[in-house]
């Protein structure tokens, strides 16, 4: 992992909006996530669309966009923008934060998931997440990457993607369509951040639920779709970044996962920031949430993204 300072990453914001040039070392690649129609057989009518801030909806194609950097340094990761699960924020969230980890020699991988809003089953996403590291994992030597140091990022609704599949990598959701299906889907380290992680009540009260559960979800479904609930020890270390003040997101979602990490003693790392709200990304210069990246490269290469985990 090359030295990173501080400068380096207060810079990172002003060359991303003025050029692009952060994620350009190679043009990014499209792997498509299913061989042939994706599970389900459901999904939107008509095109793709795309905001001007680079919001996407309607997705029928899922699909890993690949971002490989000039010097890679075999440590990659799945990023994925959140959204609610209605549309995916990939102009403020995954895109950057791929170009910004392409730029430090990781292989970054932007996935674009199926949503529930656009008509897919509510499993659809999760099997997406599933099937992407499996993906990327049965294709390590293809990228220059270590097996054994796939990690995935996920932010917001994206952060409760990452955390289900983090803490329920085995779980059976679609039927085997390939070999790839029967690599693991475990990521090796996971950070989430401002995530939605908890379906149960009082803090249930999230567009992500929503869409996945319905108005009036059983107990039953909520703790089947609360990450906090399903930690175990072959959960991957974990980090974790929220602001006190998040409206959308209360930070008490964190705050359990980090409980539930340290009782099942994963490796783990919790920030809480005073302000910052909800939806920053990499965060504007200048402001609190702007150290989360500079802090995850600091306590990735302590151990998550050089040593193998169990499992």
């Amino acid at each position: 992992m090359p030295h990173i300072d501080r400068r380096s990453l207060l810079g990172m914001a002003a060359v991303l909006a003025a050029s692009g040039k952060a994620g350009a070392e190679t043009q990014p690649e499209t792997i498509a996530l299913w061989p042939d129609a994706p599970p389900g057989n459901m999904g939107p009518s008509g095109r793709e669309t795309v905001s001007s801030k680079g919001s996407l909806t309607n997705v029928s194609r899922p699909r890993l966009i690949v971002y490989r950097p000039a010097h890679p340094d075999g440590t990659a990761a799945v990023v994925i923008a959140g959204g609610g699960y209605a549309h995916i924020e990939a102009g403020n969230e995954s895109t950057p934060t791929c170009q910004w980890l392409q730029s430090l020699g990781i292989t970054a991988f932007e996935l674009i998931y199926r949503l529930p809003e656009d008509g897919w089953p509510a499993a659809a996403p999760f099997q997406d997440g599933q099937r992407a590291m499996r993906i990327v994992r049965g294709r390590a030597t293809d990228f220059g990457i270590d097996p054994a140091r796939i990690g995935i990022i996920g932010f917001s609704a994206g952060g409760h993607l990452a955390g289900m599949t983090a803490v329920q990598p085995a779980k059976s959701l679609y039927a085997p369509v390939d070999s790839t299906d029967s690599v693991s889907a475990r990521p090796d380290f996971a950070a989430l951040i401002y995530p939605v992680l908890t379906m149960m009540p009082p803090f249930d009260h999230t567009h992500s639920r929503r869409e996945i559960l319905g108005s009036h979800p059983s107990e039953a479904d909520s703790i089947a779709y609360s990450v906090e609930r399903h930690v175990d020890a072959q959960t991957p270390p974990t980090f974790l970044a929220q602001a006190a003040d998040d409206p959308i997101s209360p930070l008490d979602n964190s705050l359990m996962m980090f409980a539930a990490l340290r009782a099942a003693k994963v490796a783990a790392e919790l920030h809480v920031f005073q302000s910052g709200g909800h939806g920053w990304g990499l965060g504007r210069p200048g402001t609190e949430v702007h150290a989360w990246p500079e802090l995850f490269i600091t306590w990735g290469k302590a151990d998550p993204f050089r040593a193998p985990q169990p499992g």
